[in-house]
């Protein structure tokens, strides 16, 4: 079963947001997000729209599964496996661009609405963390806690 998520990025009063529909926890994506994702990197992960599974590198244009390719999912992983994988990108399809909202609470009023489990935005070159029904907590300071 999927752990969705939304990740957004702020540009002053503008959110600009995608949703991932993988491993939307903290110790995946949050980690990830933290680790390996600074202001641009982000801004470029959420340019390309809707994500299917995010991994520490942005990649190139792939194929969506290892079906497609009719590799095994051995010689998939070693390819593909540190790409994140987007729907548009990858996949072909169309409505999956980022979507803009006009401050931070419409893309709260989103989330809440969207069915995801966690967002993250990054403000500042800050990554936040929100689990759904949570607070809004430094994705550092929730990491640190979890590791504990």
């Amino acid at each position: 079963m999927a752990t969705r998520s939304v990740i957004g990025v702020m540009h002053g009063d503008v959110c600009k947001a995608v949703y991932c529909h993988w491993d939307g926890y903290l110790d995946h994506n949050g980690a990830i997000l933290q680790e390996h994702y600074d202001s641009a990197k982000a801004n470029h992960l959420v340019s390309l729209g809707d994500i299917s599974s995010l991994r520490p590198e942005i990649g190139e244009k792939h194929a969506f599964s290892q079906f497609e390719t009719k590799m095994s999912s051995e010689e998939y992983d070693r390819l593909y496996g540190e790409m994140t994988t987007f729907y548009g990108r990858d996949r072909g399809e169309a409505g999956v661009d980022y979507k803009v909202f006009h401050s931070y609470d419409a893309f709260l009023d989103f989330f809440n609405g969207c069915g995801a489990e966690y967002a993250y935005i990054m403000d500042q070159g800050v990554w936040y963390v929100k689990q759904y029904g949570g607070d809004l907590e430094i994705l550092s300071q929730a990491l640190e806690k979890i590791s504990e």
